[in-house]
């Protein structure tokens, strides 16, 4: 009964406790949670943030065997602590926040030159587009420039999508639900310069994705290779999953995030039923756990002794925040199970204060077939968890106004 419950309705037995105002297993409202939520991740970020003022060019990856794993500015995560640090430098206007903010922004700079990746706008949006939005630097507008020129050099007109990794081996032209999140970059840019043209090339990848990366259930494939010739996907298969025909959770995540963000920028339908039918995927899944936070895969094998991915919760709860503002018959339903993630978070999967250098969320995985990241802090989860937070926390104040 109670999965049946679950597939019908999800969470509808979690209603009355998850209100606005509502107190958690702490007797602690949600409003009093996510500005506990905030602190925290304020003192924390500065931790790391002074760990690695000295190291030049150094961002953080992980933590990992007793210490930070860091990266260069050509790591596709490389944008992520810096938008981290304006995040927080715009919910309380600290101004150590901002000058470590422009430091670390700063070593991602020479990523606006790369042509041989899609993650642009990983790297550039989230830093530099962040730091422009807050303090209008007409220098990190030239760099977001140059950076969505350069991610234009991987578009393909014939194939109408971008190309993700590089061509050789056994990929041709690859393609991986990943790219959906970079297509932000190319909304922004278009509004920017008043070029259609980057407007319709960020359209037309999100329609070839919806097209060819998508099951009858709304599952996504992780990686589409296209053939060059034809147009045609020549196979769909996995690279952090664990199977060609599972259901990656972050992939999943980057899907619902992305084609709510692409409703946001065009106010097409397609791209919000899109939105709505992964949501439905993802929160009618037997193998979703009672806390939200996914296992690395759905269809691990392993399951209930398999990793959770903290990282795919956060970009879930934070697209579903947004998704919760276009679809006013959902909304509720949409606002609990984005509180719900966010309440079991903070309460089970949050780094103790000064613990683990400075992260924020414990318990993600990177990618579980190459044995990398499993079960550790990851930035990225950090950087959606504190979008997340930040997201509700304006939803509450406008609902008040």
């Amino acid at each position: 009964m109670k999965s049946i419950i679950k597939k019908i309705f999800p969470l509808a037995l979690s209603l009355i406790t998850l209100n606005v105002g509502a107190t958690n297993q702490n007797n602690e409202s949600l409003e009093q949670m996510i500005e506990r939520g905030l602190n925290r991740a304020t003192s924390q970020s500065l931790l790391l943030a002074k760990t690695l003022e000295s190291q030049s060019g150094i961002l953080p990856r992980t933590y990992e065997k007793g210490s930070v794993q860091t990266i260069h500015y050509d790591h596709w995560v490389s944008g992520f602590f810096p938008g981290v640090l304006w995040q927080l430098y715009e919910n309380n206007g600290d101004k150590q926040l901002r000058r470590y903010a422009e430091m670390m922004t700063d070593r991602v700079e020479p990523a606006k030159k790369m042509t041989v990746t899609h993650d642009l706008g990983f790297m550039l949006y989230c830093s530099f587009g962040q730091g422009y939005r807050l303090t209008g630097n007409k220098h990190y507008l030239d760099v977001i420039n140059e950076g969505t020129q350069s991610l234009l050099t991987r578009w393909n007109p014939k194939l109408g999508v971008i190309k993700s990794w590089e061509s050789g081996g056994h990929w041709q032209y690859p393609v991986i639900i990943d790219n959906m999140l970079n297509l932000e970059l190319l909304f922004w840019a278009s509004r920017e310069t008043n070029d259609s043209t980057f407007y319709n090339i960020a359209v037309n990848h999100a329609r070839t994705t919806m097209k060819n990366h998508f099951r009858d259930d709304y599952s996504t494939y992780h990686v589409v290779n296209y053939d060059t010739i034809t147009g045609n996907p020549i196979c769909k298969v996995t690279h952090q999953g664990y199977a060609d025909s599972s259901a990656w959770a972050r992939g999943q995540a980057w899907a619902l995030y992305g084609y709510t963000m692409c409703y946001r920028e065009t106010g097409l339908p397609e791209f919000l039923e899109q939105a709505k039918h992964i949501e439905r995927y993802i929160f009618t899944h037997p193998n979703l756990p009672e806390d939200l936070i996914p296992y690395w895969d759905f269809n691990a094998p392993e399951i209930p002794n398999e990793p959770r991915d903290a990282s795919a919760a956060t970009c879930i709860a934070s697209a579903l925040y947004e998704l919760s503002t276009y679809v006013p018959e959902y909304k509720a339903l949409y606002k609990e199970e984005a509180d719900r993630i966010l309440e079991n978070l903070t309460a089970h999967y949050r780094a103790k204060p000064n613990g683990d250098n400075g992260f924020l969320l414990l318990h993600s995985t990177g990618s579980k077939p190459h044995n990398s990241e499993i079960d550790v802090p990851i930035v990225y989860a950090d950087y959606y968890f504190l979008e997340a937070l930040i997201r509700k926390n304006k939803l509450e104040k406008e609902q008040k106004l």
